[in-house]
Parts: C-alpha cells; sequence; structure tokens
C-alpha cells in the first residue's frame, strides 16, 4: 500500500478499528509532508529507540499521562514502519497480525485447544530448532545486535547457559567478578587505555552474569539504581538551595554530608529507621 492510497481527510472515520487510525494517519503524512515522505526505515531507527525509552520511562515513574503520551509516540512510530514495510512490498498489516496471532496460538496451545499447556522455553527451544532446521546456524545468532548492550548480554548468557557453558552456582560468577576486578586494577596501574577498556567490558558482562545466577534481572536493576540516584540528587540540590547554599561551590566532602542526610532522610521515611535516630 503506497502514500498515493493515504486517506486525505485525517478527520474521516478510520478504515476499520481504532489502532487503524494509527497507520492511517502514518499514510497521511507521507502523502502530504515532505519530511515524513523522506523517512525510511532506517533513518526512523532512532527514533523508535529513544520513543521504546520513553515508555519505560514513564512506566518506572509510574507516570500515567506521560505513559498514556508516549504509547501514542511509540504506536506512531511502530506504525511507520508497517507502512514503510507496505510501500516497499515486504510486508502488510494483516500478515504482521496475523503472524502475531499465530505465535500467540503456538505459545499458548491450551487456550486455543490446540494441546496441553508447556513451559515457555521448550516451546521457545523448540521455535528455534524449527527455524534453524537443514541449516546449521549458532546458537547466538538470532539474539539481536540492537539490544542493549546489558540486555543483550542477558540474553547471551541465559542462551549459551542452555547448552551448559555457565557457572553451576552463583559463586563461581561472584568469583569471575572479583578476578575481573583485579584485571582491571592492573590496567589501570599499567596505564594502558584500550586494555583498560576491554577489561572493563569484561567486568561488566561478569557483573551481568553475577545478576542472572542471583535472579536479578540486571538491565532492570540498573534503571532501578538510575532512577534512585536522580531522586536523591535532586533532594540534595533542593536541600542545598534551601540552605541558601550554591551546589556549584560545595566541596565534594560537603556534598557527600548532604548526600547522607538525604539517603537518612529517605530511610526514615520508608520506615527503615526509628524516627529519634541521629
Amino acid at each position: 500500500m503506497g502514500a498515493t492510497q493515504a486517506n486525505p481527510d485525517p478527520s474521516a472515520p478510520p478504515p476499520e478499528g481504532v489502532l487503524d487510525r494509527a497507520l492511517a494517519l502514518v499514510e497521511f503524512l507521507r502523502a502530504h509532508c515532505p519530511w515524513d515522505a523522506e523517512q525510511t526505515p532506517t533513518s526512523l531507527l532512532r527514533h523508535l529507540v529513544e520513543e521504546t525509552h520513553e515508555v519505560v520511562d514513564a512506566i518506572v515513574r509510574d507516570d500515567e499521562i506521560a505513559l498514556r503520551d508516549e504509547l501514542g509516540d511509540l504506536l506512531l512510530n511502530l506504525a511507520f514502519q508497517v507502512v514503510l514495510g507496505e510501500e516497499r512490498g515486504a510486508l502488510d498489516r494483516i500478515a504482521v497480525v496475523e503472524h502475531l496471532e499465530e505465535k500467540m496460538r503456538r505459545r499458548h496451545p491450551h487456550l486455543y485447544g490446540l494441546g496441553e499447556a508447556e513451559p515457555w522455553r521448550v516451546i521457545k527451544e523448540r521455535e528455534l530448532a524449527e527455524k534453524g532446521a537443514g541449516s546449521p546456524s549458532s546458537l547466538l545468532g538470532d539474539v539481536p545486535a540492537g539490544f542493549d548492550p546489558l540486555l543483550r548480554a542477558h540474553r547471551l548468557q541465559e542462551r549459551v547457559a542452555r547448552v551448559g557453558f555457565d557457572w553451576p552456582d552463583a559463586l563461581g560468577a561472584w568469583e569471575k567478578v572479583r578476578e575481573e576486578m583485579d584485571e582491571v586494577r592492573a590496567e589501570m596501574d599499567a596505564g594502558s587505555s584500550d586494555a583498560l577498556h576491554a577489561e572493563i567490558g569484561d567486568l561488566l558482562f561478569s557483573v551481568v552474569n553475577l545478576a542472572r545466577h542471583a535472579g536479578v534481572h540486571a538491565p532492570g536493576a540498573l534503571a532501578r539504581t538510575n532512577a534512585k540516584f536522580q531522586r536523591r540528587f535532586t533532594a540534595l540540590e533542593q536541600l542545598a538551595l534551601e540552605r541558601g547554599e550554591r551546589i556549584e561551590q560545595l566541596t565534594l566532602a560537603d556534598m557527600d554530608h548532604l548526600w547522607d542526610e538525604v539517603k537518612h532522610r529517605e530511610r526514615r521515611a520508608e520506615g527503615n529507621l526509628p524516627p529519634d535516630h541521629g
């Protein structure tokens, strides 16, 4: 479906359902806006990734209004990819939805009267085996390169663990983290920037492995810590302002003192300290 089939009136009733309005909107923009007409799947990648992160941010912040808006922006980017795929004849909207429906029926056979319930991992591994039937491929070949590096490390480790290439327990992963920390320190002392870059990468990879063995989703854990750091530093700035101090003029020791006070207040508010503590 090309741009010439765009709905000339964006206020007209949608062709089928509410979500189809997003596709009709993109078709209209492609037909009438020079910027939208110039876009390609590749040129829109940055926007797709950014909008996905903004949806995640709204969820983490529990901001329902922002979530509504960001989901709309993400839907627009998804609709763009569907319409662009239709324009070049690579796919169509019906095939996209039918593939999704078929996959969910396959993964939930007990809900559709197609068989007994099976663990998701068993179904997924069977799908991977069928997809690679007749053509040898790497176990890691379909782990998306476009994943956030932290998430990709987690997925790579999960995948190789299926064939036993893994530590037997979290203790082995912990010892590997200690080993990598020693190697980072050695390269810091040696002053080799290239080697230090590599060793810090190894350390991060090992920490993700430790998190996985401990039952912690590393990307989610880091997202929570990022949010906590931002919340506390913002409180530190506010505390300095209340005391008539400019944060740019504070020493590190001054800021450390305010940081400890912010943490103390936060823990007391959460009930982790008695009211008269300190």
